[in-house]
């Protein structure tokens, strides 16, 4: 959201046709998510879902009551009114957050009163699942049904199956700015994939493990021993970038020059990965049959350091015969941004819990479909 209006609706499309199975077969549809964090009533202006209900109920061509509260006698008469086949939506479940987080704390109370607001619980909510909230864990405590919507049975068959029981050639692509982000998820990558390609920010802390110099770019100096173990316990799966867009400011001007990571002025950054490194991770991408992204490549907000997340979107848009996951966040992002939503098997809604799905966690937004 920006000012006001949906910059990305990915998450709303990806959960229709859920919505319209439940409204197909007569089901009364009683939505809620979140929006944002919210925690003061100032929040609360630039977070209500209001916008949200508009846009679904132009995409189901359908009314979409929407009430403004997330408890209390108005939204219970407005459940109670639903005839079948109509839907509501209620306010923001994190607007129970601004006294005591009782929706991020995972409150009893509370999960058991959203629970008596329905028959069974439809959990879709994939990008909370990393996440034992009110609205999912506390919800599915105190109702006798709770089922996986659409959404996150494909989440957990694309994702979970990536990482489970891929189909190989495996390669993983990560990016991103920081080694701290992701130590988890390369470490457990290393053990299921062929090859870990590594783009973005965090490049540059392992060139610095390997003894090159990285001017002024994003570098995590507490993380380099770290990078040097993972290089070594890799054993060659790693694969870095060999060149790069250069620049003395963060800022869209054209990079002063591209080339290998010795051409590097101790007052220069490099904001993207250059046309080699392009080259480079085409040819690994190209016999793969299963392929994880999770990360830009560069600066990739800026059009003058796009170039490599785009050179990256292309290339596994092109691969034949593979499953390919981008695995949410700004490269999900990147990949509608650029055009490339199509060419994809699965862009998942969820960064944080792909992220912690891809490093192996158990979720406790699925467990808790898992184990009813």
């Amino acid at each position: 959201m920006q000012d006001g209006k949906i910059t990305d609706e990915n998450r709303i499309v990806e959960a229709l046709p859920t919505i319209k199975y439940v409204l197909e077969k007569g089901g009364r549809a009683i939505l809620f998510s979140h929006l944002g964090r919210v925690k003061t009533a100032e929040d609360k202006k630039d977070a209500t879902l209001a916008p949200v209900a508009a846009r679904l109920s132009e995409l189901l061509a359908k009314p979409v009551q929407f009430v403004p509260e997330t408890r209390g006698a108005a939204l219970e008469a407005a459940i109670n009114g639903l005839k079948d086949g109509e839907i509501l939506m209620f306010e923001n479940t994190r607007f129970e957050d601004i006294e005591g987080n009782k929706e991020s704390k995972n409150n009893p109370e509370l999960g058991k009163y959203w629970a008596s607001l329905g028959d069974v619980f439809v959990n879709d909510a994939f990008g909370t699942a990393h996440r034992a909230h009110a609205s999912n864990a506390g919800i599915a405590a105190n109702i006798q049904e709770t089922v996986a919507g659409f959404l996150l049975e494909k989440e957990i068959e694309f994702i979970g199956g990536a990482v489970s029981n891929p189909k190989r050639p495996f390669v993983a692509v990560l990016g991103g700015a920081k080694v701290s982000d992701k130590i988890e998820v390369i470490s457990n990558l290393l053990k299921v994939a062929d090859k870990v390609i590594i783009g973005g920010g965090m490049a540059y802390t392992f060139l610095k493990a390997q003894g090159y110099e990285v001017g002024t770019s994003i570098c995590e100096l507490e993380k380099v021993a770290l990078a040097k173990s993972l290089l070594e316990e890799a054993q060659g799966k790693i694969v870095l970038p060999i060149d790069f867009a250069y620049t003395e400011k963060f800022e869209n001007e054209p990079a002063k020059h591209v080339g290998p990571i010795t051409d590097i002025q101790p007052n220069e950054m490099s904001l993207d990965i250059g046309p080699k490194s392009i080259e480079l991770f085409a040819s690994v991408l190209a016999t793969a049959k299963t392929v994880v992204w999770n990360g830009p490549m560069g600066v990739f907000e800026m059009s003058n350091y796009a170039k490599g997340t785009i050179g990256v979107c292309d290339a596994i848009s092109k691969l034949q015969d593979a499953i390919t996951i981008v695995g949410g966040g700004d490269s999900a992002a990147a990949a509608i941004q650029f055009g490339y939503a199509s060419k994809f098997t699965h862009i998942s809604t969820g960064g944080g819990a792909s992220l912690e799905y891809l490093e192996g966690k158990l979720l406790p937004g699925v467990e808790i479909v898992a184990n009813k």
